[in-house]
């Protein structure tokens, strides 16, 4: 039978699942990740989960790939070769930035702005003019915009990106430039704004673009060279490339615009805890899914997952649609560390994939809560199925070096990097929930990643959660996610209109072109046309405020009801968000229109694990540390000897190949017929 194969690249390691269309059985597989070419990890993940299966390349029908080599192309600060056209008289663009301080005012008198993406000397002008409504005012001067990107070529420039004043609304000057850049310099990267975010906003819309055209050698690059082995081994099988909105194109179109793919692998774990979190019965979920170098978190509420248009990439702001996701910098490689006045610190700098941590036995040398796992007795001699044996010994050496600073014991200052670690996962969930009026409790929480189940007992009792949810092989979650996703593309236009004098006409053609172009395109991916569904949006606000709130049109609306429906609910969401309203006292403003164009994909059929004879036996016993307990002799099970509807009273672990799931004392731990782990806080 075929095979369809998801991989996710993290920072550690890449994760492959691999599923067969008529049975439904998967093949799960983990691999150490290569930084410096993510093909080579990719392309081994392959061969092994091949290797896993029994089957050759040939037998392959879909590649599906969510990866964070975007991400690591800012984080890494890869902005050498960059260079920035804007309209005269807006060179400073940049530079002037906008006026927020972080952690308000009473920072401002230290704060100092973050490096430029562009230095102001390889910002270049181009004279020509239109107005907001993308009326043309001074034409486009071809020679002067050429002799600006000849000045920036000859001092270096690789990578242009093109931003105009109102090219949102007119995109015809920009795309003159992009022509007359490929004609004289076919090698230089180029990024037009009105492609990549035709929206208002220049200092916004700027910013998207250089982000956009700064990670396109990287990303294009890369899945060229992979989709090139990929054939060779396969054939021309479709290659298909996680998005930040929790959709998926063809690798040629993720690389046209590389910057929707900002948060490609953390988007598939929240499909793929959204559909486990569907089959056992939880339609309000926090997701918390733990990997090398971070923690990624989100809140997911009647299993609709939460969307955002605007994030920052460090300090960078980038606006295109994509999942609402957090990410704090702490995983199982964050470093543990003493600051300048005898503070212990968790992360956010990392041992990564290599030197990673000390029990990895790769030649760490900083101790890190992957090591304070092994020392409090969490984790096992071996991960990965036995690949990756652990160096105990050395790890807890290194907290006994740091416990002397403190006067503690190794397991007493791992205990408390473990419970620092705990701390700030804690406090990334609340930005989703407590600080967007959200009661955590009221919510199950999904742990995945490979460091997950570690940690999830302990974070939900920081949040009063009494319910967590293991899913199969939580740690290839986000690949398995892959599977579980559709084809999506996101399309925006700004359209400024007040509700006293809005054109009823107008609105609802630019609509419907909108979902002209959003339907073409899906249907070009692949995708039957009988396949296809659109959904509109409106960004709106009262006339005089500075941000807009995201308005949802009811499917199959259309014409003088769809925008009936959207002056009226306005007022809706605006209480919900803001807690208050203007309803009947102010003017409503529209000022985008927005379509997400959706190509239902086939989603595989998912095996049920069959029940064994008897409840499973703990596979063996190890001494663990609990902070309040002390050393516990605790029995160990191995998840897969588990029966349906088993259920384990903690202080245990459930090992498996690529995680571990730590059951706290006062937990109880029981299966269910898809293979969740269903983790409840009990009395005991």
């Amino acid at each position: 039978m075929s095979l369809r194969i998801a991989i996710d690249t993290g920072g550690t390691f890449t994760d492959v699942v691999a599923i067969d269309e008529g049975s439904g059985k998967q093949y799960v597989i983990k691999t150490p990740s290569t930084p410096s070419n993510p093909s080579e990890g990719l392309l081994d993940g392959i061969s092994k989960v091949l290797e896993a299966a029994g089957r050759t390349g040939k037998e392959v029908t879909q590649l599906l790939h969510g990866s964070t080599t975007a991400t690591n192309a800012v984080l890494e600060h890869k902005f050498d070769g960059l260079g920035l056209i804007v309209t005269k008289g807006f060179r400073h663009l940049i530079e002037i930035a906008r006026q927020s301080v972080p952690d308000g005012y009473g920072n401002s008198l230290f704060w100092v702005k973050p490096p430029r993406l562009v230095p102001l000397h390889l910002v270049r002008e181009a004279p020509g003019r239109l107005d907001q409504t993308g009326a043309e005012l001074e034409a486009l001067d071809e020679a002067a915009t050429m002799e600006a990107v000849d000045a920036l070529v000859e001092q270096g420039v690789k990578c242009i990106g093109v931003c105009l004043l109102h090219s949102y609304a007119n995109g015809a000057h920009e795309e003159r430039v992009g022509r007359l850049i490929a004609d004289r310099y076919p090698d230089v990267f180029v990024s037009l704004s009105s492609r990549v975010l035709p929206e208002y906003r220049e200092y916004e819309r700027a910013m998207t673009t250089l982000i956009d055209v700064m990670v396109k050698p990287y990303c294009q690059t890369y899945l060229q060279r992979a989709s090139d082995s990929v054939n060779e081994e396969a054939g021309d099988i479709p290659f298909l490339i996680m998005q930040s909105n929790g959709g998926v194109v063809k690798h040629k179109t993720a690389g046209q615009r590389p910057v929707t793919m900002l948060l490609s692998g953390p988007a598939g774990g929240v499909l793929g805890a959204v559909h486990m979190s569907r089959l056992a019965g939880y339609e309000n979920i926090l997701t918390l899914d733990v990997g090398g170098t971070s923690t990624d978190m989100s809140l997911v509420t009647g299993l609709e997952p939460q969307m955002t248009s605007y994030s920052m990439i460090e300090n960078y702001p980038v606006k295109t649609p994509m999942l609402d996701i957090v990410t704090v910098g702490t995983g199982g490689g964050s470093l543990a560390w003493v600051d300048d006045y005898e503070n212990l610190k968790v992360g956010p700098h990392s041992s990564g994939a290599v030197p990673g941590p000390i029990c990895y036995r790769r030649g760490g040398q900083q101790p890190t809560v992957t090591d304070a796992a092994a020392v409090l007795g969490r984790l096992p001699e071996a991960l990965v199925g036995g690949e990756l044996e652990l160096d105990i010994g050395s790890a807890q050496a290194a907290y006994r070096d740091l416990g002397k600073q403190f006067g503690m014991s190794p397991e007493e200052v791992a205990a408390g990097v473990f419970e620092i670690a705990t701390a700030n996962m804690v406090h990334g969930i609340r930005q989703v929930t407590t600080t967007r009026g959200r009661d955590p409790s009221g919510y199950a929480l999904i742990s995945f990643g490979g460091a997950g189940a570690l940690f999830a007992c302990e974070v939900a009792e920081f949040l009063g959660v009494r319910t967590v949810l293991s899913p199969p092989n939580p740690g290839n979650l986000s690949a398995y996610g892959l599977h579980v996703c559709d084809v999506k593309q996101d399309y925006i236009r700004t359209l400024v209109r007040q509700e006293s004098t809005a054109d009823t006409i107008e609105i609802e053609a630019n609509w419907q072109d909108l979902e002209a172009t959003g339907r073409a395109e899906i249907v070009s991916e692949g995708v039957p046309e009988n396949k296809v569904r659109l959904h509109r949006f409106a960004d709106m606000r009262y006339v005089g405020e500075g941000h807009e709130v995201n308005v949802a049109i009811p499917e199959g609306a259309s014409g003088e009801d769809a925008i009936a429906f959207m002056w009226e609910d306005f007022h809706r969401v605006h209480h919900e968000t803001f807690g208050f309203d203007y309803r009947g006292e102010q003017d409503v403003e529209l000022v985008n229109l927005r379509v997400q164009a959706i190509g239902e994909a086939n989603r595989p059929k998912v095996a049920e694990r069959p029940d064994r004879d008897g409840a499973g036996e703990p596979a063996s016993m190890r001494r663990i540390y609990w902070r309040g307990h002390g050393w516990v002799e605790c029995d160990i099970y191995n998840r897969v000897e588990l029966a349906l509807e088993q259920t384990v009273q903690g202080p245990t672990v459930i090992e498996e190949y690529g995680s571990t799931v730590v059951v706290s004392p006062s937990w109880a731990a029981r299966t269910d017929k898809y293979g969740n782990l269903i983790l409840e806080k009990t009395d005991a």
